[in-house]
This record gives structure tokens, C-alpha cells and sequence, in this order.
């Protein structure tokens, strides 16, 4: 049986976790600072969990260079439940201002028939959702918009199957780009960790202005955060699942901009809503809740919550300058795995367009003789008999996929990188 030391993981979540890390958290979940009880068994209610927040977000935000005017949430329902909760309460952002802007300040909902019907009237007229469609994760964010607000509320405002020949593997063009109005949101997947495609760098024409408005931008950054320096005020709202770089599977982070938190902005009230003809969230959705409870209104797993405290830890321990010295590795490992890759190009094809291949998922076909598929098992068989695992491609997409998060070490990099060459002149 291979120990932990003889195998690198290159699956694509839940991912790698840093030995040191979980050999602490190991010690925690049996008997937490010599209180008797392993951290797992301790109220989500006590000063001990408070305290694991505070230090978890104080950390994040130290690594991610986090405004002061961000809230950080911890979350359950992972990505997919963000397609949900991000549609939900940007919506009900845009129906108040509507409503602001509609009837002006007012106390509570209005009564008055006719101007409940003015505000329907805009609704659905002007209320829309935009998605960036470059990938299968922003296309399951775009079918449960259309699914909680229907079609005529959707924008499509990009989607790169279009160019692509009905494949994903681009980004389109921003020329090409057809943004609504004032959208309630503007979404994209900074890194499609089925397609290996990845936004090299934050949307020009989703910038803000000189006033510094300019479109609620929301991403979904499961699987590249903390691997690159990331212009956080651009966006309005970031979410991220935990078990890609920051620790094991159950806790999802949003980062939103406290203006659309009360008591700044507040959601409306069910009963306006349902006026309207939209749906409401379910409350563990609502992120007006969940701010202020401290992530606490029903209960958060502290051990996980404390693991990615210690990820983020080591992070800072490691890199004085923070994420960006995490990017610097990330970036000389994915050139290293890409460059194994492309110097052997009738062995291998990358499956994304150069310009905006992933650094993180890289996903690539062996092409070694007339059947891919016995090449391909050949590469995979390979590579787990040399302990290099987890690089089976997705399920939907086939072929290889060597998910290079934080965890994998440079030693696991240049482990692949040479296996890579070694198997083409094989």
C-alpha cells in the first residue's frame, strides 16, 4: 500500500490538503486545546467558535487584500447553491432600488395598487441577469437563474459555444459581449474546472468607471482562488467552495460589498416579492441572515472552518507577500506542466484555446497512436503506477485533467512534467 508521501494528487476537488495542516487538524478533532473535547463536539455557539471565524476571515482578508467595506459569509450549499443565492439576493438589491426609485423613501411596502403595479411593470420590463456562459459551471448558474426567474429575466449575454463550433474551450470576444442595462447581475466563472479555460484577467468592459460605478459584477472562484491576486473591489459579490485551495468539502465563502447588506440595502418583504410574481430565498440563502448571525444562524462546521483558518496560515507564514507569492509558484507550475505538453504536440493536445487555457485545471488528450481512448488508459495507468493520481479528465469531457491547486508541490509538478515527456518517447 503507497503512503501519503509516495502519491501527488492532481484531482480536480475535493483536492490535496497540506500534510502539516491536517496533521494538526487531526490533533484538533481528537482534543481541542487541551479541552477534553476534539473540535468537531464544540458548540458552533461558543467563544472558542467566534474566535475561529474572527482569525479565519481575518486571514482571508489579509491574503485576498480584502476591502473594509466587504462582508465575508461562510456558507453551505457549495457552488451550486450560490447559483441560487446570488439570484436571489442581487434581485431583491434590484427590486429595492426600483422601489427607491419608484416611490422614493418610504416605511415598509407599499399599499397603493397602482404603484405596486408600476413596479411590476418594470420588473418585467427591465429586470434581467446576465451570464458570461464560457464553461459548464457558468452554464448550470444560468439554467437556475432561468429556473427560478424564468427565460424572459435571463440574459445570455456571452457564450463561447456559439464561436466554438458548439464546444467550449474560448472566451468570446468583448466586442461581442451584449450586456443588459442596469442587470441586476453581471456573471461569470473566473475558472472552468471542467473545460480548463480561465479568465486571464478581470473583464474591461465589467470595470468600473472613474465615479467608480459600473456593472454588479458576481464570479464564481471555486477553484482558482488564492492562486493569483484578484481586483476584489471590481466585484460586487465572490464565492468559492472550500476544497479546491482552502480546505475539505462542506463550507462555501462569499465576499460581498457590505452595500448590499442591511442596513445599507435591504431586501424586501416576502409578501412584495410574491406581489411581484419572484421568488424568495430560503432563509439559510439569505445573505442579509447570514451577516447577522456571523454565519452563525443555523449551524457551521467549525472544524472545517478552522482547517481553512490553518490553510490560510500557512500561506501567510509562507509568502510575506501573500497571494501573489502563491501566484508566482501557480504560475511556474502550470508553465512547467503546459511545456511538457506542447513540445510533444503530435503525443498530446491542449483541449482550450491557448489565450485563455487554465493555470489551474489543465486538461489536455493523449493522442499517441490510432486510439486515444487505450492511449489515454496507457498515460493514466502510467501515472498512478508512479504514484501520480487524480488525473482521470471529467466525466463529460474526457481525457486527462491535472488540477494544479496550491497543495500540489513543485516536486509534484515536475513529478508530471517529466512523466509527461518520459510516456511520449516511450
Amino acid at each position: 500500500m503507497p503512503s501519503r508521501s509516495d502519491i501527488t494528487f492532481f484531482g480536480a476537488g475535493p483536492a490535496l490538503l497540506p500534510t502539516d495542516v491536517l496533521e494538526e487538524a487531526a490533533k484538533a478533532l481528537l482534543n481541542y486545546q487541551d479541552t477534553g473535547l476534539g473540535l468537531a463536539e464544540h458548540s458552533h455557539r461558543s467563544q472558542l467558535a467566534a474566535d475561529i471565524i474572527s482569525r479565519a476571515k481575518a486571514d482571508l482578508a489579509s491574503c485576498l487584500d480584502i476591502p473594509d467595506d466587504y462582508e465575508i459569509l461562510f456558507t453551505q450549499g457549495g457552488g451550486t447553491g450560490q447559483f441560487s443565492a446570488t439570484a436571489y439576493n442581487f434581485v431583491g438589491a434590484w427590486v429595492s432600488r426600483k422601489q427607491q426609485e419608484i416611490f422614493g423613501d418610504i416605511e415598509g411596502d407599499p399599499t397603493d395598487p397602482k404603484a405596486i403595479q408600476q413596479l411590476k411593470d418594470a420588473v418585467d420590463k427591465d429586470l434581467k441577469i446576465d451570464y458570461l456562459i464560457t464553461g459548464r459551471w457558468s452554464q448550470r448558474a444560468s439554467a437556475e437563474g432561468e429556473r427560478l426567474f424564468g427565460p424572459e429575466h435571463v440574459n445570455i449575454a456571452a457564450d463561447s459555444r456559439e464561436t466554438n463550433g458548439g464546444k467550449f474551450g474560448t472566451i468570446p470576444d468583448e466586442s461581442t459581449w451584449k450586456l443588459s442595462k442596469d442587470a441586476a447581475l453581471v456573471y461569470f466563472c473566473s475558472n472552468e474546472t471542467v473545460d480548463g479555460v480561465e479568465f486571464p484577467e478581470f473583464p474591461k468592459s465589467l470595470q468600473p468607471g472613474p465615479d467608480g460605478k459600473g456593472p454588479i459584477v458576481v464570479a464564481d472562484m471555486s477553484s482558482n482562488i488564492l492562486t493569483k491576486k484578484i481586483p476584489v473591489k471590481n466585484f460586487s459579490a465572490i464565492f468559492f467552495g472550500a476544497q479546491k485551495n482552502l480546505g475539505p468539502t462542506g463550507v462555501t465563502v462569499v465576499v460581498i460589498k457590505r452595500s448590499f447588506l442591511p442596513p445599507i440595502t435591504s431586501q424586501p418583504s416576502a409578501s412584495l416579492m410574491r406581489q411581484l410574481g419572484l421568488p424568495i430565498p430560503p432563509i439559510i440563502f439569505q445573505y442579509e441572515t447570514i451577516a447577522k448571525h456571523n454565519s452563525l444562524y443555523n449551524t457551521l462546521s467549525i472544524f472545517d472552518v478552522y482547517v481553512i483558518g490553518q490553510v490560510l496560515r500557512k500561506l501567510l507564514q509562507t509568502y510575506p507577500n501573500k497571494v501573489e507569492g502563491q501566484q508566482a509558484i501557480s504560475d511556474k507550475k502550470a508553465q512547467l506542466i503546459y511545456d511538457a505538453i506542447e513540445d510533444f504536440p503530435e503525443i498530446y493536445q491542449v483541449i482550450p484555446n491557448k489565450a485563455v487555457r487554465s493555470r489551474v485545471n489543465i486538461c489536455f488528450r493523449v493522442t499517441k497512436g490510432d486510439d486515444i481512448e487505450a492511449a489515454e488508459r496507457a498515460f493514466l495507468e502510467e501515472g498512478i503506477a508512479l504514484g501520480l493520481t487524480g488525473l482521470k479528465g471529467h466525466r463529460s469531457q474526457g481525457g486527462v485533467r491535472a488540477s494544479n491547486y496550491n497543495s500540489v508541490p513543485f516536486e509534484g509538478a515536475e513529478k508530471l512534467a517529466k512523466f509527461i515527456r518520459a510516456f511520449a518517447t516511450s
